[in-house]
């Protein structure tokens, strides 16, 4: 199959989809979910391939969706009324469509394994903690800054894999952490220098190869069954929906207003600056009154 955005292939028993924008961060766009969707259908049907390495080029994973101004969906076809994003009910049909394109990781038989190094951001994650299993390099970066003013999270994995209140802590600041204090958390099951990311991810398929495809297939499944009867399928459709309620918050026409006016930069830096490096870290020093209480 021919791509434009990502790169694919097969080696091994395994299907490494590289998700290939660098110059953009692989920034998600329309055109690489789309295309992500097919690659991942196409692993699935391929007897030869066991699991799926998903990973990106150059300094991220990703940084999260395409948010050029200009590039908030397909260009309009002549002689169709399609939908837009003129209402509440086509903005949700709209983030329930992408919806629809990243649920392929967790829907497919196959084990995919994620491969995070640099940013891992908003869209990024949104796609990285579908996967069925998430390792990271300990100096990755990972979070939902667009949280601050751009809505909410239309992936609603975070829950179920760091709990309550991590997923508050970081919904409700937009703050990020390492890959090193996501293992700490379980939003990555393990982080790993980044010199030895690769041979870590290649090491755990070189396993998974050795099982049979339907065997993976039957547990992959029933696991992600007991994640369904929790509600987690019906969580990703609720928080598409959420998404595009959150939109109808002051602060994102702001937001755009500065991004189209002033450039998506100072724009990024009117949501961010004000939060210094917007680290959240597992373990931060005490400090203690004279009395020995944590101040």
């Amino acid at each position: 199959m021919n791509f434009e955005t990502i790169i694919y292939e097969v080696e091994k028993g395994r299907a490494r989809i590289t998700l290939n924008r660098p110059e953009k961060l692989n920034a998600l766009s329309v055109e690489l979910q789309e295309e992500l969707n097919q690659a991942l259908w196409e692993a699935d049907n391929d007897n030869d391939v066991h699991a799926v390495i998903l990973r990106g080029a150059g300094r991220a994973f990703s940084a999260g969706y395409d948010i050029t101004p200009g590039r908030r969906g397909p260009a309009p076809v002549e002689g169709k009324n399609y939908r837009g994003r003129s209402s509440f009910d086509d903005d949700a049909w709209q983030m329930e469509k992408a919806m629809r394109l990243r649920m392929a990781i967790f829907d497919m038989h196959k084990p995919v394994i994620a491969q995070v190094h640099g940013y891992c951001l908003a869209g990024g994650t949104d796609v990285a903690l579908l996967c069925d299993i998430v390792i990271a390099a300990e100096d990755a970066v990972m979070g939902f800054p667009a949280a601050r003013a751009m809505g909410s999270l239309p992936n609603q994995m975070w829950l179920y894999h760091v709990g309550p209140q991590w997923t508050k802590r970081l919904f409700l600041t937009g703050d990020t952490i390492s890959g090193a204090d996501a293992a700490k958390i379980g939003a990555v099951l393990k982080a790993v220098p980044a010199d030895l990311l690769e041979k870590e991810v290649e090491g755990l398929v070189d396993r998974m190869a050795m099982i049979d495809t339907d065997l993976l297939a039957a547990n992959k499944r029933v696991v992600n069954i007991g994640l369904e009867l929790m509600g987690a399928r019906t969580m990703q459709r609720i928080g598409a929906e959420n998404d595009a309620r959150a939109h109808l918050s002051p602060a994102i026409p702001e937001f755009r207003r500065r991004s189209q006016e002033e450039g998506l930069k100072a724009a990024l830096n009117w949501r961010d600056g004000k939060f210094g490096d917007g680290r959240a870290r597992v373990s931060e020093p005490e400090i203690r009154d004279e009395r020995g209480f944590v101040k």
